[in-house]
């Protein structure tokens, strides 16, 4: 049997498929539940980013709309939080808890914290230059088996591959600190009630269980091209 066609290692990867598809179905599934859910005080996601970042001083730092849903993302180099339509424009428990998420990652920026600055200065560039090129070495490599070119190819490619896998291990701790900031951020600055917590954690907790999913993936896929390679 072909090693690309190996039954073990492919059984490898079914709990980490699983996996991901529980994680994606549970936060599309839990934002648009509490995106039903209008907040106590009445304040948008827009207000709410641009209400935090006001109050650290963080004026530099503009709010825009942008374009898709669950598109919101903080942009370091633009120093710009951009929330999805229904997260700027709407006032309920998930989209006020979206909003603080992404200003909790401008907050981080701004007072480099120190997984945020590894991340994205040293282990992000290697891990998009590995994230293109990994499985052209890593197909190469099986290409040319049997060859002494193909067999440095194919660990090439594994190298490049676990480039990707590292930076999904370190988005882990600046992706649970940006909720942590973001559930004291809401109850500290009075934008949610105390009854309103539970909602906002649940929301917060389905998003980084993606973050989970995409590492567990990641991990696994590596050790199935460890196996692969080692049974050459």
């Amino acid at each position: 049997m072909p090693l690309m066609m190996s039954t073990q290692s492919l059984m490898l990867m079914i709990p980490a498929i699983l996996f991901t598809l529980y994680a994606q179905s549970k936060v599309k599934s839990t934002f648009n539940k509490y995106l039903q859910v209008r907040t106590l005080k009445g304040f948008t996601g827009s207000q709410v980013a641009r209400g935090i970042l006001d109050r650290n001083g963080m004026h530099d730092v503009n709010v825009e709309r942008s374009q898709g849903s669950l598109s919101d993302h903080y942009d370091p180099r633009s120093k710009v939080v951009r929330l999805s339509p229904e997260v700027y424009e709407r006032s309920s428990v998930a989209s006020v808890s979206v909003a603080a998420h992404e200003v909790g990652h401008a907050l981080q920026h701004a007072g480099g914290y120190l997984p945020l600055t590894i991340r994205n200065n040293f282990v992000l560039p290697i891990a998009n230059f590995g994230s293109k090129t990994a499985w052209i070495f890593i197909l190469g490599g099986f290409l040319f088996r049997g060859e002494i070119m193909g067999v440095d190819m194919l660990d090439l490619g594994i190298l490049l591959f676990a480039a990707a896998v590292v930076f999904q291990i370190v988005t882990l701790p600046v992706e649970f600190n940006a909720s942590t900031r973001a559930v004291a951020l809401l109850e500290g600055n009075g934008y949610l009630e105390a009854s309103e917590m539970p909602q906002s954690k649940k929301v917060l907790n389905a998003a980084a269980l993606t973050y989970v999913a995409s590492m567990a993936a990641a991990v696994l896929q590596l050790a199935r091209l460890i196996m692969l390679r080692n049974r050459r």
